[in-house]
């Protein structure tokens, strides 16, 4: 007889059939468990251990993914590394400057190491191959840090209260990391990215995904205000004229800023300009929004609004 759990598959004596019933349910619940257990372990090992494509895969090409930048740093000239061999009697660390030419003077290495462009952990590889090469150590466990990071800076001016030079940690750094360190104040509104000598588009600090913009090391960040801009009111209105405009604001908030209405006028209309420049006029009735039957529209930059009955 054969009991199939699954993907596996269990062979069952035959005295099973003379087994009492009762005792023939403990062995199939017991197989189940079993079955459920080598099945989970399975999955377990798959999500943990990458999958060795077949020469003959068309996938057996495909390269793994690259690091994101800001996920990563490699050493450059005027980084401080802190090394030390875990393995060694002293297991003391010492401190080595990255010199001009991209390499570290390392006496128990033989001298120069070339490290310029590497992570911390290919720096170790290569000092424990080295070390290995050497004779000094055949299984040298070696330890390498960032204790001071100098390569990688931007410069921050502008509308912040710490302008200057900042010193990246990644390859790649959110926009708002740098602003929190530098401090914004709070006049600035806008931001501007020079990198590779080429200036970037203007960004609106209001943007949720401005802040999420990467910087990279050798970036220029220029911090200045928006410019005022403003909304235009009229019709039966106390206070008729130009208004500055503030982000969020809303039909009714403009209309009370422009001290209410005179009388009960009821109809809005509204007058945006479109991408191509022509205006497109919106209609509103203040019961209605009032009421909270219609929405109270949020406004933008340059709206023309009339008020009437």
């Amino acid at each position: 007889m054969v009991y199939n759990a699954g993907p596996t598959t269990y062979p069952v004596n035959e005295n099973f059939k003379l087994l009492p019933r009762l005792m023939k349910k403990v062995i199939l619940i017991t197989l189940l468990i079993f079955a459920s257990f080598v099945s989970a372990a399975a999955q377990e090992t798959a999500g943990a251990m990458p999958v060795r494509p077949a020469l003959n895969d068309s996938t057996a090409t495909v390269k793994s993914a690259a690091p994101l930048l800001t996920e990563i740093y490699r050493v450059g000239v005027g980084d401080v590394l802190d090394i030390r061999l875990i393995n060694s009697p002293t297991n003391r660390s010492t401190l080595f400057t990255v010199m001009p030419g991209g390499a570290i003077d390392l006496p128990i290495a033989g001298g120069a190491v070339i490290v310029s462009g590497l992570t911390t952990e290919e720096i170790q590889v290569r000092i424990a191959a080295e070390l290995k090469r050497r004779a000094v150590e055949d299984k040298a466990q070696v330890s390498v840090g960032v204790r001071q990071y100098v390569s990688h800076a931007v410069i921050v001016n502008g509308l912040v209260v710490h302008p200057g030079t900042r010193f990246l940690r990644r390859e790649a750094v959110p926009l708002f990391v740098v602003l929190a360190e530098s401090q914004l104040r709070n006049d600035a509104g806008r931001v501007i990215i020079m990198r590779a000598g080429t200036e970037g588009e203007t960004l609106e600090l209001a943007d949720p995904q401005t802040l999420n913009v990467t910087v990279q090391p050798g970036d220029v960040i220029t911090v200045s205000h928006k410019p005022q801009e403003f909304y235009y009111i009229g019709g039966r209105i106390n206070y008729p004229g130009q208004k500055t405009f503030q982000p969020g604001i809303t039909l009714l908030q403009a209309i009370l800023a422009a001290g209410g209405t005179s009388r009960q006028e009821n109809r809005v209309e509204i007058l945006r300009a479109g991408e191509d420049g022509r205006l497109a006029t919106i209609r509103y009735r203040l019961k209605e929004i009032k009421a909270g039957t219609v929405e109270d529209p949020k406004l933008q930059p340059d709206d023309r609004i009339e008020i009437s009955r």
